[in-house]
This record gives C-alpha cells, structure tokens and sequence, in this order.
C-alpha cells in the first residue's frame, strides 16, 4: 500500500506521519496543517489564511527568529522584555487572549502576542 502522506515540505524526507489536524515530521520537527480543499489552501500567497503573522503581516513559522517591537512588562515580575530583543525558536501556540507564540528568553518560557514581533 502506498505512503499517501506527504514528504516534509521543509526538509524532503518521506518520514512523515499525520496527527490529527496536522502532519509531522520527525526528523526536523516541522509540523503543517492537512489542508483538504484549496478554498482553505491559500489566499494567492502561498500561505495558509489562518496563518500567525507579525506586526509587518509576515507569515510566522514554527522555528522562526523574532524581535520584539516594543518594550514588554512581564506580568508578576518587575522585569520587562526591551524593545530590540531577539528571540530564537519560537513555536506557534493556540493560547488564550490572543497569546500565540510560545518562547524561551532570558526571563524564562513566555506566551507572547505576535502582533508585538516581527520577523528577523
């Protein structure tokens, strides 16, 4: 029988597996949604309508760098995040009150709001 599930659109292996809404791979660690129609597919871009973007409306991915455009008070703390800041490795996250971008920085794992973010 053969393998109907696609080869990793990042990395090319085959090694991939579907998981519930989405399909992984193991080998580089991207995951991507399974689109059935292409009403849902794209929007002329390439790029998924219900994609998470930054405060300039780029598409934002799993994995990507991002810089904060603004300074950011950490709540319970009286440290702040400062405007100019890279961050590494984000991951993309359904969280609540439009919190989306999950992150490690110097004061620890974060939810951040990608409307504060911009690409690197």
């Amino acid at each position: 029988m053969p393998n109907t599930v696609p080869a990793c659109p990042q990395c090319g292996l085959e090694n991939t597996y579907p998981d519930a809404s989405h399909y992984v791979c193991p080998d580089c660690t991207f995951v991507w949604p399974q689109v059935a129609d292409t009403d849902a597919a794209d929007a002329g871009d390439g790029v998924v309508r219900d994609a998470v973007r930054d405060a300039n409306g780029n598409p934002l991915a799993d994995g990507d760098a991002v810089i904060l455009v603004k300074d950011l008070k950490v709540k319970g703390s009286s440290s702040s995040l400062k405007k100019g800041t890279k961050i590494k490795s984000i991951r993309l996250v359904d969280g609540a009150d439009g919190h989306n971008v999950d992150c490690k920085t110097d004061l620890g794992s974060m939810l951040l709001k990608s409307e504060f973010l911009k690409k690197a």
